[in-house]
Formats: C-alpha cells, sequence, structure tokens
C-alpha cells in the first residue's frame, strides 16, 4: 500500500502536565522518562538518524521526543518536526530545557541549545570528527543511564552500532535492520496533510512505470553525466515512462530537462549559485513551504517503480526505505565509487 495514501489521524503537541523534580525548572509530563532527538544537517540525515534515537529510546524504556529547533529552514528555537509530520508522542520538548538531571551531563540545563552550539562549547576543534556524536549522546551499547532525561544525537543513522541489542530483544530480532528503519520512518515520519495531498495529485492518473531520479547538486554533487548514462539507458527499456526529478539545483534541472522529455516537478526554490537552501539564513519568502517541498521531493520519489541516484545522499537513501523500493530497481550512480563505499561502511560502524 501507498505510504501516502497510509495516513493516521493527525495528532498535535500537547503541554506538559505535571510538576518537575527538584532542580528542574520546567514542569514535566507525568510518569515519562524522555529522550530527546536533537538534530543537525539536512531532511535525510535528520530522519535516519531520528530512527536510531527512536530505536534507541525504545530500548531503555523511554520516550522520544524529537527536537528540531537547530534552525533548519525555521528560525533556530522553533520546533520543524511537528509541522512537517504527524507527532505520536505530543510532547513539546521546551518543557524540558531546565531540566538538571541529564544524560550526558555536558546538556544538564542546556535542553534548548542543540549540537552545534554544544560541541563549539566543550569541542572547538572537533565539529568534523565522526566520533564526537558519542560525547552528546547516551551510549548506544551500554545499558540506559539512569538520569531522568536522556539526550541522542548523531549526523548519521547508527543502527549497525545497536545490532547486538536488537538481536536481544524480541522486538526486534530476525528482522533486517531496513526493516526496522522502515517501519519507525511510517510511524514517526508521516507528513501533514499538505504534503500527502500533493504527492497524491502528483502520481493521480499517470501511466506506470515512474523514474524517480534525485540529484544533489549544491554542497555535495552527484555526478551529472552518470545520472544522464542511467536515466538514458533506463528510458530506452522502458520509452513511456514519465520521470520525477527532485533537485536542489537549477542547473541539475535545466541538465535534466533539456534532455529528457516528460520530466515532471514540483514548484519550489531552487539553489542559483550552489549554495544549500535549507538553514533558517537563506533567503526564502516561505521558509516552511519550502520545507514541505523538501518532505514532497521525498516522498514522491518513494511514490516512484524506479529510482535513480548516489547513495551517499541520505535524502535517497530515506526515500527508498519509505517506499519500500528494491535494490533491483535502484541504481545507484555511485556504487563503485570505493571513496564513496569505504566512507559508508566506517561512517555506520563508527
Amino acid at each position: 500500500m501507498s505510504i501516502v495514501s497510509d495516513a493516521r489521524q493527525s495528532l498535535r503537541p500537547s503541554p506538559a502536565n505535571d510538576t518537575a523534580p527538584a532542580g528542574d525548572q520546567a514542569p514535566l509530563p507525568h510518569g515519562v522518562r524522555p529522550l530527546l532527538i536533537k538534530a543537525k544537517g539536512g531532511l535525510g540525515n535528520r530522519m535516519l538518524a531520528g530512527v536510531t534515537g527512536v530505536i534507541l529510546a525504545q530500548l531503555g524504556g523511554r520516550t522520544p521526543v524529537i527536537d528540531w529547533r537547530d534552525g533548519l529552514y525555521l528560525p533556530e528555537g522553533t520546533n520543524l518536526y511537528p509541522l512537517l509530520f504527524r507527532d505520536p508522542v505530543r510532547i513539546d520538548p521546551a518543557c524540558y530545557d531546565g531540566s538538571t538531571c541529564v544524560a550526558p551531563a555536558l546538556w544538564s540545563g542546556r535542553l534548548a541549545e542543540q549540537p552545534v552550539s554544544i560541541i563549539a562549547r566543550h569541542f572547538p576543534d572537533r565539529h568534523s570528527s565522526p566520533f564526537i556524536y558519542r560525547r552528546l549522546s547516551i551510549p548506544l551499547t551500554e545499558p540506559d543511564p539512569l538520569a531522568r532525561v536522556g539526550v541522542f544525537w548523531s549526523y548519521l543513522p547508527k543502527l549497525a552500532r545497536l545490532r547486538g541489542r536488537l538481536h536481544a530483544d524480541r522486538r526486534f530480532d530476525g528482522r533486517s535492520l531496513d526493516a526496522i528503519t522502515q517501519d519507525m520512518l511510517h510511524r514517526y515520519f508521516t507528513p501533514n496533510d499538505r504534503v500527502r495531498q500533493t504527492v497524491s495529485h502528483l502520481f493521480a492518473g499517470r501511466r506506470r512505470p515512474v523514474i524517480g531520479v534525485h540529484i544533489r547538486f549544491t554542497d555535495r554533487k552527484v555526478p551529472l553525466a552518470k545520472i544522464e548514462r542511467a536515466l538514458a539507458k533506463l528510458r530506452e527499456r522502458s520509452p513511456a515512462s514519465d520521470i520525477f526529478l527532485a533537485t536542489d539545483s537549477a542547473e541539475a534541472q535545466a541538465y535534466i530537462t533539456s534532455r529528457f522529455k516528460r520530466v515532471f516537478t514540483i514548484d519550489k526554490q531552487l539553489a542559483e549559485d550552489g549554495a544549500a537552501l535549507h538553514y533558517s539564513g537563506t533567503q526564502m519568502s516561505d521558509p516552511l513551504r519550502e520545507a514541505e517541498n523538501a518532505v514532497i521531493d521525498m516522498f514522491a520519489l518513494a511514490e516512484c517503480d524506479w529510482l535513480i541516484h548516489s547513495r551517499h545522499s541520505t535524502f535517497s537513501v530515506a526515500a527508498s526505505l519509505i517506499g519500500g523500493i528494491p535494490a533491483k530497481r535502484q541504481i545507484d550512480v555511485d556504487r563503485f565509487n570505493p571513496k564513496v563505499v569505504v566512507k559508508r561502511w566506517f561512517q555506520a560502524l563508527a
């Protein structure tokens, strides 16, 4: 069944309803031991890393509270997550901002802050370290700490490091990491009404198969020539197919649309100069709408029958998992790039 058509009932954030323990400055929901799931980076990174946080919370008997107040699209301090997705937990992370019984302790009294500022304060020379997330997160491979509030943050998904704990838990044992990830994406990342309706309209009455193409071409560039060759070969096999193109770049969009017919896209702001668009300082007339447009692109890719992309981009990886697009219908243009393959392997296990 289509993920777009399998939407759940809308849920909205609800206020805290209990009194905080001594040392906390804000009321906390009764009986909840939260795991605040912080974020850094683009949409694909934070969704897949968020899945790791959700599962870590479940393994430790905590409630996952997704906290995207880091300035992606909207001003820092505004939680983007419940504006884009239906929140099944409905707890505002701001109610924990003054908490002092926190693990790791460096977050104590600072839960209104985000990973970038914590790293800048405590580890200013380690912003690019693949291991820095371990200092900002409860441990992945050890028992859950006793602190009332826990914090998880990673720039990338870390399910491979949870493999042992997953095998020991009957809720997850025997299931592949991809299957577990797909399940959690469906549970915690059901898009809002506008996104679902837009994707539904995009595909209404469209003939199958549809080829999805994802091209990241701003801060990280997918090789356009490889995309073109893969798309040309697939079009030869299926000449009647339409092509859905999701890209962040006006240059990349012009490149593909000038070479192939029956390419459809959504109307959104595109980068003209190679700069990433998704941070709050970027000039956007309607930042929330552009954030929704990014989600529309991802879920439209998930509706496609084929996917041409680079797995180096977590955006397209998330789309393939959401849509259950099998590996045999994916063309990864970087699959033989040793630099990309080694980097992905190392990041998963770091």
